[in-house]
């Protein structure tokens, strides 16, 4: 399975601190602002798994989740929002989110949670 790990977040220095904390840990990473850009690129056939932001403007993180279910594409992803509540958890979960962290959270918690993500754990 492939390293490269996917950054979707409509905040731009969430996506470069990301993307140079990644490649920091020996990983190849690809930024997206948007949801819509993400899915439009093909990238997550491809990609080892997916950071996504639960809350964005247009479409939300769920509704991603949603629809790489539709299309079939088995990526694993790990969900984070800084507006953390309850039911985005649980909805990020039921749709098979492998981990979901509220920002800001430590560098090894994501860094462990990507390891387990592409490990399949």
């Amino acid at each position: 399975m492939s390293r490269a790990v996917c950054i979707v977040d409509d905040d731009a220095s969430v996506r470069k601190s990301l993307a140079n904390l990644l490649r920091s840990a020996g990983f190849e990473s690809l930024a997206f602002a948007t949801g819509e850009v993400f899915l439009a690129s093909g990238l997550a056939r491809e990609a080892g798994c997916v950071l996504l932001d639960l809350k964005m403007p247009g479409m939300s993180g769920l509704e991603v989740q949603r629809e790489l279910a539709r299309r079939g594409w088995r990526l694993p992803v790990i969900g984070m929002s800084a507006h953390w509540d309850e039911g985005a958890l649980q909805a990020a979960l039921r749709n098979g989110a492998r981990a979901c962290l509220g920002k800001p959270f430590p560098e090894e918690v994501l860094l462990q949670a990507v390891e387990e993500a592409l490990s399949g754990e």
